[in-house]
């Protein structure tokens, strides 16, 4: 048995999150089969994290355990027969060989996320960017970002009812940047919350309507009540961009 890890991308619109569901198409689970098929056995694949539903990955990783010949597997021509046999709207980029004990999602240690705001009406960025044309205050957004870096507790933009063992996030960055008419947050973390960059994105974009101040920003994450934070920001705009080990 030898494990590969799988670096792929893909359009989450059409999937109801990363995570293998029993009655709703997910990325893993579509990934698996395309593997299978050419494999010529089942295989179950392990993800380095779990996007939600619509959410989009430009970068994501998996790992799998095979006992299929190494030379089957790292085959250049492997990679372009499971884009074949792949829908359109996931494409992995390369396989390659890991230590038995190398794990996609424990042994992940940074994992970063951009969410996506067009300012105009923009039909190359329907399905990858939330439309917000009135005004938005980048400047009070960008305060409260960098603020985030100063706590652990993000239980406030936890979604409700989850499995988390613990709301304790490290957060390593967390900023807005202006390109013409988009505004991009991008955000890395040891580890994310289900949810929490779109609660943190609807929180921020509040902000930036004027709805709350930096200030009382700082204190719906004190409060640890997610009814105190805004609604999700919606998942078209997010991807996961990068997960580092």
């Amino acid at each position: 048995m030898a494990r590969y890890f799988i670096e792929l991308a893909y359009n989450g619109a059409a999937y109801n999150g990363w995570q293998r569901q029993p009655n709703a198409p997910s990325v893993q689970e579509t990934l698996e089969k395309g593997l299978s098929m050419l494999l010529g056995a089942p295989h179950e694949i392990v993800g380095a994290g779990r996007t939600d539903t619509g959410v989009h990955a430009a970068f994501a990783v998996a790992h799998l355990d095979t006992q299929v010949d190494p030379g089957r597997v790292l085959a250049p021509e492997f990679v372009y027969h499971l884009n074949c046999v792949l829908p359109k709207d996931i494409a992995v980029r390369r396989i390659y060989a890991v230590p038995d004990d190398r794990h996609a999602r424990f042994d992940a240690r940074r994992r970063e996320y951009k969410y996506y705001i067009t300012t105009v009406k923009d039909p190359f960025a329907t399905g990858t960017a939330w439309q917000i044309t009135q005004p938005l205050d980048v400047d009070a957004m960008q305060t409260a970002a960098v603020s985030l870096m100063r706590y652990e507790d993000f239980t406030s933009f936890a979604k409700l009812h989850s499995d988390n063992r613990t709301n304790i996030c490290t957060i390593y960055g967390a900023n807005w940047q202006t390109e013409g008419s988009r505004l991009i947050f991008t955000i890395a973390a040891d580890r994310f919350l289900r949810g929490m960059v779109r609660a943190i994105v609807g929180t921020l974009v509040d902000v930036g309507r004027g709805k709350m101040t930096p200030p009382q920003f700082c204190t719906i994450i004190e409060s640890r009540a997610r009814a105190e934070a805004s609604a999700q920001a919606p998942a078209h705009g997010l991807f996961l961009t990068d997960v580092q080990y």
